[in-house]
């Protein structure tokens, strides 16, 4: 089922997609949910026969970007393809999961529901996708972030399903562990801190005093929650983006509403809120440490953080955290609550999923072109690199000139794109010896 076509922007041509899919793939006569995707090509091409690419979008819990226009990967996709993007299981327009609903249920009808919505069967949705709508027609895939998880683990299960694939900044270790992940993470995260500091100096102080009245104030969120130490350090989840870094400074730009320091902002808590309160994208911490393995989990983050002394919230200068989740999140955030007991259930359990096909992966022959953002913050380049040695047809172009957020930023799609195109025979190599085998840059 689609909708009528509407403009997207001056000449984006839209249209909305619907597929009704079982929630649990294995249930196929049990309750359904749908899944809703957005197609979009280019006005004057909207005739034309045109290869489909679908966007797997980053996560978990990630809805699709909601263009204005041509915006970032879009303007290199839109020159190619059919463009789809879907909204992941539980997120954006695909019955969303939200938890004051969520609440109702019990511990283990909670879990029950999350393990539902990983990346198996994220994949057999977009299946249901390309089958319902496009007549099972091979696609390419660009993956961001999560959407590399997903793209390997489609590659795993439905190779035959794709033309190329091509991944930005999510390239993930074949054997996922959240501890092995959580390990390298929190020494990244400390660099970005020291380098947020070189660029802002006279923020450290600021900081501090903020934290302070924090610790010594019951100081309350616009929605009621109270605004802990712990929950400011969050901001730091933007450090890994182009832009992160300039967002923070500029929360903090706005800390006071008095001279004397007394009072934090109005501004300052809306924008705290906001950044901090994952009212739209609740999954994307519930389900965060559950895609590196079938579990448990046990709180990787937080036996992490207890070896790094220098991120507890009483140290100074206060260090901010990461992509990290943490248990105290599902008290003190109120769009976490209600998925606090099936989240505690699932990070202790087992909950078994076949992410990786090893065997399979090793004899692939679908194109692959990842971008490796050396420096990422999220995606550890060393793990990356490990998976590029042990997956066929996949080539690897690793970068510092990019951050994490670079398919959005920069012209990474197009390398990209092109890449896979000289391979597939396509088109001329404008690049030069840049879109052949590995390239670094340091």
């Amino acid at each position: 089922m689609s909708g009528a076509g509407y403009l997207v922007g001056r000449d984006v041509l839209a249209r909305e997609l619907w597929t009704d899919v079982p929630l649990d793939w294995d249930d196929p006569d049990g309750e359904t949910i749908r899944v809703f995707s957005r197609e979009l090509v280019d006005a004057r091409r909207a005739h034309e026969r045109l290869p489909l690419l679908v966007y797997l979008q980053g996560g978990p819990g990630g809805k699709s970007p909601r263009p204005t226009g041509r915006d970032g990967f879009l303007a290199a996709a839109l020159e190619r393809f059919r463009v789809v993007l879907p909204d992941q299981r539980g997120t954006g327009r695909s019955t969303p999961l939200e938890g004051e609903a969520f609440a109702l249920l019990d511990a283990a009808e909670q879990a029950r529901r999350l393990a539902l919505h990983r990346a198996d069967s994220i994949v057999r949705d977009l299946e249901a996708v390309r089958a319902t709508h496009y007549g099972g027609e091979r696609w390419w895939t660009l993956g961001q972030s999560y959407g590399g998880f997903l793209t390997l683990h489609y590659l795993s299960v439905a190779p035959e399903a794709i033309v190329a694939a091509a991944i930005a900044g999510g390239l993930p270790s074949l054997d996922p562990s959240a501890e092995q992940v959580y390990a390298r993470t929190f020494p990244r995260v400390r660099a970005k801190n020291a380098a947020f500091d070189r660029r802002f100096p006279h923020l450290a102080e600021r900081i501090g005093r903020v934290a302070d009245h924090l610790e010594a104030h019951d100081v309350r969120l616009p929605d009621g929650d109270r605004l802990t130490v712990r929950r400011l350090q969050t901001l730091g989840f933007d450090f890994g983006m182009a832009v992160g870094f300039d967002r923070v400074h500029w929360v903090f730009d706005e800390a006071w509403a008095d001279a004397s320091e007394t009072r934090l902002s109005t501004t300052f808590l809306a924008e705290v809120q906001r950044l901090t309160g994952f009212e739209r994208n609740p999954l994307f911490i519930a389900l965060q440490e559950s895609i590196y393995g079938e579990g448990p989990t046990a709180w990787a983050a937080e036996r992490a953080r207890a070896a790094h002394p220098d991120f507890d919230p009483a140290a100074r200068p206060l260090r901010f955290t990461g992509e990290m989740v943490f248990q105290w999140m599902f008290e003190e955030i109120r769009a976490l609550r209600g998925f606090r007991a099936g989240v505690e259930r699932l990070a202790g359990s087992r909950v078994p999923i076949a992410l990786y096909d090893a065997p399979r992966l090793a004899a692939n022959e679908v194109p692959v072109q990842a971008a490796v953002y050396h420096d990422d913050m999220y995606v550890d380049a060393g793990l990356s690199l490990e998976t590029t040695a042990r997956v066929g047809a996949l080539e690897t172009w690793i970068t510092n000139e990019f951050e994490h957020d670079g398919l959005h930023q920069g012209d990474v799609a197009e390398r990209l794109f092109t890449a896979l195109e000289v391979r597939l025979g396509m088109a001329p190599v404008p690049y030069g010896p840049r879109t052949a085998g590995r390239e670094e840059t340091r």
